[in-house]
């Protein structure tokens, strides 16, 4: 047995011992995947970039285009990172390092099923690293406020509310509202969507503050 597929079975029996998981199915190739996603109502694969013979993001666009509508999370002992905004940007609600502890797969499991994403913090500086430069081709959007900006870098990181609110020192329910002016602004209705366009659009330059409006 080589070490993906030692890696496939030991996380299967991990995910197995988790009350309200089901497991559908463990798979040594992207073709195995699809059929896999077109015999069972699947809420999330776990996607490892390295498969051995093949890559994993090619899966991502493949299975959009037959219509696979749950989420995708990422795992991986590493990516670099143009690969990382591509998965971002091709439909993975997220990135989880292999190395992580066991717990906390089980925490980003249940995010991403809540519709958030999850970064890992070392994901995060290589996505808003390779970022840089995005926005000079955007002119059109609206820019954002000092308070915008920080909320949609926490989200970025992963954060909660309540935990931006605690962060920025400020109460919940302004989070909210620079919440939803970020949706106004960005013309989504989710905080993934939001990840993903601030992405596409903008990159680094979102995420540097400036003079509050």
């Amino acid at each position: 047995m080589d070490d993906h597929s030692l890696f496939r079975e030991s996380l299967s029996r991990l995910l197995q011992s988790e009350a309200d998981f089901r497991i559908v199915g463990h798979c040594a190739s992207i073709g195995e995947a699809l059929g896999v996603l077109d015999r069972e109502a699947v809420d999330i694969v776990l996607l490892d970039y390295d498969l051995g013979e093949e890559q994993g993001l090619p899966f991502l666009e493949r299975a959009k285009k037959n219509g696979f509508a749950g989420h995708v999370l990422m795992v991986t002992a590493g990516m670099d990172d143009g690969e990382t905004l591509r998965a971002l940007e091709t439909g993975s609600s997220g990135v989880f390092l292999k190395h992580s502890p066991p717990a906390e797969l089980v925490q980003a499991i249940h995010k991403v099923v809540r519709g958030e994403m999850w970064l890992d913090p070392r994901a995060v500086r290589a996505v808003v690293s390779g970022a840089t430069g995005r926005s000079a081709r955007q002119q059109t959007a609206q820019p954002l406020n000092t308070r915008e900006r920080a909320v949609l870098k926490a989200v970025f990181e992963g954060f909660t509310n309540k935990e931006i609110a605690g962060q920025l020192n400020i109460s919940e329910s302004s989070v909210k509202a620079s919440m939803q002016q970020l949706f106004d602004k960005t013309g989504v209705r989710t905080r993934s969507q939001l990840v993903r366009i601030a992405l596409e659009r903008h990159g680094q330059d979102w995420m540097i503050p400036e003079t509050e409006s």
